[in-house]
């Protein structure tokens, strides 16, 4: 039977994984190391050849190289903090980038080809990834393969030190070697001086469940693995490189927790993004023998929206399997759940139904979440009435993951096998109160209309959106549908057909009405309409944009929000995404912009005068992504009178260069393009020449460099353009007419407009505009 909660004693073991370093001398007594290093890494094949999916439970064992499946990891991540809920991050960024991958047991080498590249040495990885993405394991992985002696082999020591216990002795006082000791009790008799000698590896797993300051700008050094201090400075020196200074120190955290480490101790940040397409659909015929039952369950996801963008996360994968499993060894008339709060809803029933402890732990995960915690410690189940030393009750429901070599620190830490699952509880808890007349809630909302109002408001209220997923949950819970698959739970049910219209309507008033909503909340609502299966507002804003009334009525940004996440999810490419068309406001039609990556024409300009859309920076951003895609249908994108200026040219181009650029007709006609800009644009075209067909540069600025870099982009063989387009300039070009004068003597039809260019350089030189209408056209 699987847990809803997972219980985590101290465990001292690592989960370390190493990099290909050449660090360190070789050490002293070299066959004493290795007898120390077979022992350990044998120690590390027990404790890592095994993943427990959910909970730790001997049904739920399994071999890790027989389920493991590659995650998608990639070098760099999204610019800034990103403290939006990590799940509409997931769900607005679904497209897949077309990144080199890296393989986890390549985390500390530079990409194949860049190896020259890169000036530093890769000594310190920050990975970042949403809960239950799949950190965790590819640091189990990582280490296994070591031990095994597959990966890595280089590397003497792998050392994890999780922060979710090392949190248990953050006041207390440790040398290193002490530390690793106590964590690795195996490495007892190991000399402290051998850590200096070895190529060791440290990870960090967790940032993001850290309770331990961490001193970056403060002088309190330690350079000796024998001198004591507490366990926050140490790891300050450690990742300063003050204590041991040639390990290599690999550091896990959600998005939102990676900005604790300075900028100037990483060399090299990746994103996890959990399974890709490929990849979600070998984890699951891995996990299920049946195949015919695995394709069911795959074609059941992928007709699943929110199902489908959910399975990108690992651990929703497995709820899944777990869920439909069970479902299809039913009648053929059992419902399959199509929405996430049907999905969990089935995975809590196939748990167990013992409605005391569920609403004892619904009530432990709805305050965790108000106070902004994921892990929590004894004294908070007490708060809720749990009492973990009755095994009896809780058997089969909770369990506690001792290691057995927790032999020091006690102390049991907990949380739940995912934080979207305490979010569900969370709302199942509220939800529950409601209905049996819990003062808590009633004394607030005695209507339910008005209990999901006053939750709306708070949760708009969220600057992060961290109650925007427990919302979708409470109001999905409310249907009565799904008050009657938790019958066997709640001690009655609530007739809620006109309180979910109720709700409807004023959802809907909200996206179509509200000013200030910020994109995320708008969208969070549209996805809450569709969690409460009505589709009303789905199918207005289908019919909006097939007709050619677009400019009637006034959209305000939150319904273009919520027309972008329309587009975006569609399974039909949309022909022409024209901003001008759409009668909204400035900010309205930069909502609209991420809408391009389900689009084959995107233009951006609103009429033939110097009216562009008033784009940012971060629009820029989001077309340089869809460029990137390895799937986007854009081939047309017109950014004309737009100013983009050098830094929204220099985000276009990183798109541009991508060998997954198909864009074969680009506009920027009078964006306020300067020579250096210019050469970004002609240096993204040489490094993939091969789709531009057609460039309008018209009323910018290239100077001398950018024209020589255009006319060497021309001279490129590989270079299909077509025509370039520019009218409209004063500059005045040098002298130095070599370029030109070679490409005069060129004889193919693209050179000989060429011949057409260099008459309009020599116009140029006096000032006077031209303007030629050719293939060429200048």
């Amino acid at each position: 039977m699987f847990l809803l909660l997972c219980f985590f004693s101290v465990e001292r073991g690592a989960h370390s994984k190493c990099g290909l370093s050449s660090f360190g001398s070789p050490p002293h007594n070299t066959a004493g190391v290795n007898v120390f290093k077979e022992k350990y890494k044998m120690s590390m094949i027990i404790k890592y050849e095994s993943l427990f999916e959910g909970i730790q439970l001997q049904e739920n064992k399994t071999l890790l190289n027989s389920i493991y499946t590659q995650l998608f990891i990639i070098e760099g991540e999204r610019e800034g903090v990103n403290e939006e809920h990590e799940i509409l991050q997931m769900e607005k960024n679904y497209i897949t980038l077309q990144e080199t991958p890296i393989n986890c047991n390549d985390i500390f080498k530079p990409l194949p080809g860049y190896e020259k590249q890169r000036e530093d040495v890769i000594k310190t990885v920050l990975t970042s990834g949403i809960a239950g993405i799949g950190k965790s394991v590819s640091v189990q992985k990582f280490i296994l393969d070591w031990a095994e002696g597959k990966a890595n082999q280089d590397v003497d020591f792998m050392f994890v030190l999780p922060f979710r216990e090392l949190n248990l002795i953050k006041d207390d006082q440790y040398s290193l070697h002490r530390l690793l000791v106590d964590f690795h009790p195996v490495l007892q008799d190991l000399d402290s001086k051998i850590l200096e000698e070895c190529k060791v590896v440290f990870i960090f797993d967790g940032l993001d469940e850290s309770r331990i300051t961490l001193m970056f700008s403060e002088n309190e050094t330690v350079s000796d693995v024998n001198e004591s201090s507490s366990v926050g400075v140490l790891m300050s020196n450690l990742i300063r490189g003050e204590l041991l200074h040639n390990v290599l120190i690999w550091i896990t955290s959600r998005p939102a927790a990676g900005s604790q480490i300075p900028s100037q101790y990483i060399n090299r940040l990746t994103e996890i993004h959990g399974f890709s397409e490929p990849q979600k659909e070998e984890y699951f015929r891995k996990r299920i023998s049946d195949e015919h039952q695995a394709s069911r369950i795959i074609s059941h996801i992928k007709r699943s929206r929110s199902l489908h963008i959910m399975c990108h996360i690992p651990i929703f994968c497995w709820i899944s399997s777990t869920v439909l499993q069970n479902l299809l060894k039913q009648e053929d008339s059992a419902e399959i759940p199509k929405t996430l709060t049907e999905m969990y809803i089935h995975f809590l029933l196939t748990q167990m139904n013992m409605r005391k402890v569920i609403v004892k732990l619904a009530e432990l995960a709805y305050k965790q979440l108000m106070k902004g915690n994921v892990m929590f410690y004894e004294e908070d189940l007490i708060e809720s009435g749990i009492d973990v030393t009755d095994v009896t009750v809780y058997s089969g429901i909770c369990t506690e993951i001792f290691k057995e070599e927790s032999v020091v620190h006690q102390r049991k830490i907990y949380c739940f096998i995912h934080l979207s699952f305490q979010e569900f509880l969370a709302a199942f808890y509220v939800f529950y109160g409601f209905v049996n007349n819990n003062s808590e809630f009633l004394n607030v909302f005695d209507l339910l209309p008005n209990l999901h109002r006053g939750v709306i408001e708070v949760a708009l209220r969220s600057k992060n959106g961290h109650l925007d997923l427990f919302l979708r949950f409470l109001l999905g819970i409310s249907l009565e549908s799904n008050q009657r698959l938790l019958q066997g739970l709640l001690t009655h049910t609530e007739e809620s057909s006109e309180s979910i219209r109720t709700t409807t309507a004023y959802i809907k008033d909200k996206i179509k009405h509200e000013q200030g909503l910020s994109a995320d909340r708008s969208i969070n609502l549209f996805l809450c309409l569709l969690e409460m299966k009505d589709q009303t507002l789905f199918r207005e804003i289908l019919e909006f944009l097939k007709s050619v009334k677009h400019s009637e009525n006034k959209l305000s940004p939150s319904h273009c929000s919520a027309i972008a996440y329309l587009l975006q999810i569609s399974d039909e490419v949309l022909e022409e995404l024209d901003l001008k068309k759409y009668n909204t406001s400035d900010e309205g039609r930069r909502r609209l912009v991420p809408a391009v990556m389900n689009c084959r024409k995107a233009l951006a300009v609103l009429s033939s005068s110097l009216d562009g859309c008033n784009l940012t920076d971060q629009c820029y951003e989001i077309v340089a992504s869809v460029l990137k895609s390895t799937d986007s249908p854009l081939i047309e994108l017109d950014l004309s009178n737009n100013d983009l200026q050098d830094a929204g040219v220099e985000l276009i181009c990183a798109g541009l260069k991508s060998p997954n650029c198909r864009l074969e007709i680009l506009r920027v006609s009078g964006c306020m393009v300067t020579e250096k800009s210019c050469c970004f644009l002609a240096s993204a075209l040489i490094s993939n020449p091969s789709h531009l067909r057609e460039l309008d540069l018209s009323y910018n600025h290239p100077g001398d460099a950018g024209v020589k870099m255009f006319s060497a982009l021309l001279e490129n063989p590989d270079c299909k353009l077509e025509k370039l387009k520019y009218v409209g300039f004063r500059d005045t070009f040098s002298s130095d007419k070599c370029v030109f004068l070679r490409l005069l003597n060129l004889d193919s039809q693209a050179d000989l407009a060429l011949n057409i260019c260099f008459r309009v350089y020599c116009f140029a030189l006096i000032n006077v505009p031209v303007y030629i209408c050719n293939d060429l056209v200048f």
